[in-house]
């Protein structure tokens, strides 16, 4: 497999581009995309057997079960990044190893209802607390010391209706190839 197909597989809509102008019509399409993320990742997992689960999206990555619980956790952290740059003044954010976070026990649940419960709920409570914010909470910061950048919440917003669609097009991905990826770990 050549470098562009690998990067085609890892990326398979690309990565995100943040927009020139972030208008209310942009805001309003991200939030409703990650609005919508706890059924569509529902409809793609529902009736997956436990074998389908293992499938990977592309050699040695995660597989189904690893991005939904990768999800769930990925956004925890979002909205409470969120919630530091609407209550505090610039904070710096707490990065987190979501390579180690894989390893961890709670990954190798089978049963995935946990953390689709968990994206359910704190989906309904994010959509909520985005469509909430006006012109001045959506320029609020935060500061990410991985990247050493500020971040504002409108492009915030946008970078994880990326994420929502990004592992989305991973099931996907998965489920299309059949398991003709060989897992190995990551």
């Amino acid at each position: 497999m050549d470098d562009l197909e690998v990067q085609k597989l890892k990326y398979p809509i690309g990565t995100f581009k943040r927009p020139r102008v972030i208008d209310e019509a942009q805001i309003e399409k991200w939030i409703t995309s990650i609005g919508s993320f706890p059924k569509k990742i529902q409809e793609l997992t529902n009736g997956l057997t436990e074998g389908q689960m293992e499938w990977q999206y592309r050699p040695g990555s995660w597989n189904i079960r690893e991005l939904v619980h990768h999800c769930a956790d990925s956004h925890m952290n979002s909205i409470i990044r969120f919630k530091l740059a609407l209550t505090e003044d610039e904070p710096s954010i707490k990065p987190y190893f979501e390579d180690r976070w894989a390893k961890l026990a709670d990954y190798h649940e089978k049963d995935i209802s946990a953390s689709l419960m968990l994206i359910d709920g704190l989906h309904h409570r994010w959509e909520s607390l985005l469509r909430s914010l006006g012109e001045k909470e959506l320029k609020r910061t935060y500061y990410h010391p991985e990247h050493r950048k500020e971040f504002n919440l409108e492009e915030t917003i946008g970078m994880y209706a990326w994420h929502c669609e990004h592992h989305l097009a991973h099931i996907k991905q998965a489920i299309t190839h059949q398991g003709s990826f060989q897992k190995s770990t990551i």
